[in-house]
């Protein structure tokens, strides 16, 4: 793995997303929480996934079978909004591709819950084109 931060943050790994996915730290917004789970994917690291999910909207098992075959490719913070101290959203575009197939585009407004003093993601919409 390469020492930059797969989040595109240009940080070292060790100083952006590595202590959040070591337990050693917690992320300090909704944008540095979502950063830490596109950073989980390129990783496969599904147990950090299931831990920044929130337990009522976390599903079962994630499934990251394909993860050997993906190469991602980058990830685009397009915004980062406030709601209040504990409610923030955040929208961005992450892409990547799975084998020789085309490269695939998520646009995804996430929404985020501060519980407890920590950082969760709740769940997502896809902006109309």
């Amino acid at each position: 793995m390469s020492d930059s931060c797969p989040c595109g943050s240009g940080r070292a790994y060790a100083d952006c997303c590595g202590p959040l996915h070591a337990g050693k730290a917690q992320a300090a917004s909704a944008e540095a929480l979502m950063r830490s789970r596109y950073s989980a994917f390129v990783r496969v690291d599904a147990d950090y996934l299931r831990e920044s999910w929130h337990p009522d909207t976390r599903p079962a098992e994630i499934d990251l079978d394909e993860a050997a075959q993906t190469r991602w490719l980058g990830l685009e913070v397009k915004r980062h909004h406030v709601i209040d101290d504990d409610h923030a959203t955040v929208e961005f575009v992450a892409r990547w591709k799975v084998g020789g197939a085309p490269a695939i585009r998520l646009h995804e407004i996430s929404r985020f819950v501060r519980d407890g003093g920590r950082w969760y993601y709740v769940d997502g919409s896809f902006p109309a084109a």
